[in-house]
């Protein structure tokens, strides 16, 4: 794909991934950022190749009545690739992000269902918890441009705490990339990579011990988090998703369950809560930071078992037994391949599925279809405002006869 820059009118059609789709004067699809379905817009080419082109509305000659201003003063063509839908009212907002999910399950898992996005829990700005920025030559906090490696100095971010104002104020030097995390209720610090080295210090740069935690509660619990370890970015994320994981689970005292992806407990803990010590929850987890934090959280616990390993075919005929009860919530890219058999081979009473992509998880959905654990519900939770991206969580249980 080259480069361009050209100028065209056209009118956005419906959302995709990347942008509202239209059509060039030569037929050529073009996705449109900043746009909204409807539009009549001028939009800027700046990628094509021979089928498709991605361009940028810098001029909205007819808007949509979903449009409004983004809060944000780099949220805009040029700016700042983070949010893709400022510019988008909150319901038009939940009505792109539909949009993609069903488009997602019925082109890749030939699917159709009825979605209703679960509204964000409020207020939607200021709500996130992490925040992963590179840094400028002069030491400024910075975020890319869309699909690029331009750097966008910002000075502030209308979707992230208030509490990381002093980062923004502070020069971060000769570093790669600085992680703000304000986690919990304790102190706020980031997490400074050079190269691959990493330091814990706080948002004024002063050096913090590198074992620092986060301390969280979700559900009447406390959450110890490393400074490497995962963590659910909205503030509210964490407790929706595991209200709705065990809503779906519907464990009882003595059940057995197994966590894959576990990270550092989140759901693990929350179960062992649930089937007690007569049950027994087998958590499985590749990094050894979140495996430490784990193993923390998990004092108190015994009958819960943690593996440091990575989620194979292998791991999972070692860790599911039949009647289990399954819950996985794998990174962006999905399951691995083998993973979706193996899991069906082992027979498990259900399984629940938290999915941060709803492209990868149609892809996943559709070989658990094929292996005999049908979709029988999910939920679609606004976690990521501003953006396309969701929180999913299925219920995938045995076809009935298998």
């Amino acid at each position: 794909m080259s480069t361009a820059e050209e100028r065209e009118s056209v009118r956005v059609e419906r959302p995709a991934t990347g942008g509202g789709v239209a059509h060039l004067a030569d037929g050529r699809v073009v996705f449109v950022r900043h746009s909204l379905p409807g539009e009549l817009v001028e939009v800027e080419i700046t990628e094509t190749s021979k089928n498709f082109a991605r361009g940028q509305a810098v001029e909205i000659l007819e808007p949509s009545q979903d449009r409004v201003s983004p809060v944000c003063p780099v949220a805009v063509p040029g700016g700042c690739g983070g949010c893709d839908l400022q510019h988008a009212s909150a319901s038009a907002q939940r009505e792109w992000k539909t949009f993609l999910v069903q488009d997602h399950l019925q082109r890749i898992a030939g699917i159709e269902v009825e979605l209703k996005i679960e509204p964000t829990p409020e207020p939607s700005l200021n709500s996130r918890t992490r925040l992963r920025c590179a840094v400028t030559e002069t030491g400024q906090l910075a975020l890319r441009a869309s699909r690029s490696h331009e750097l966008v100095p910002i000075s502030e971010c209308a979707i992230s705490d208030t509490a990381f104002a002093p980062a923004f104020e502070n020069s971060w030097g000769k570093v790669d990339e600085v992680e703000l995390r304000a986690i919990g209720d304790g102190e706020p610090f980031a997490v400074v990579r050079r190269g691959e080295s990493y330091d814990v210090v706080g948002l004024d740069g002063t050096r913090r011990h590198p074992d620092t935690q986060s301390r969280v509660s979700v559900r009447n619990f406390v959450y110890s988090v490393g400074p490497r370890s995962f963590w659910q970015s909205h503030r509210d994320g964490p407790e929706v998703l595991v209200n709705q994981v065990l809503a779906y689970a519907q464990l009882a005292k003595g059940d057995h369950c197994v966590d894959l992806f576990s990270g550092v407990g989140l759901f693990s803990i929350a179960m062992a809560k649930e089937v007690g010590p007569t049950g027994k929850v087998v958590a499985v987890e590749s990094s050894p930071f979140s495996v430490r934090d784990a193993r923390q959280n998990a004092q108190g616990f015994p009958w819960v078992k943690i593996r440091e390993w990575s989620v194979s075919a292998r791991a999972i005929n070692d860790a599911v037994m039949e009647n289990d009860i399954v819950v996985l919530d794998p990174p962006r890219i999905g399951l691995a391949k083998g993973v979706v058999e193996a899991l069906a081979r082992r027979k498990p009473r259900r399984v629940v599925y938290v999915s941060c992509d709803a492209a990868t998880f149609a892809r996943d959905l559709a070989a658990f279809e094929e292996s005999g654990l049908e979709l029988t519900d999910m939920k679609v939770f606004d976690l990521f405002p501003m953006t396309e991206h969701v929180e999913i969580v299925a219920l995938l249980e045995p076809v009935e006869g298998d």
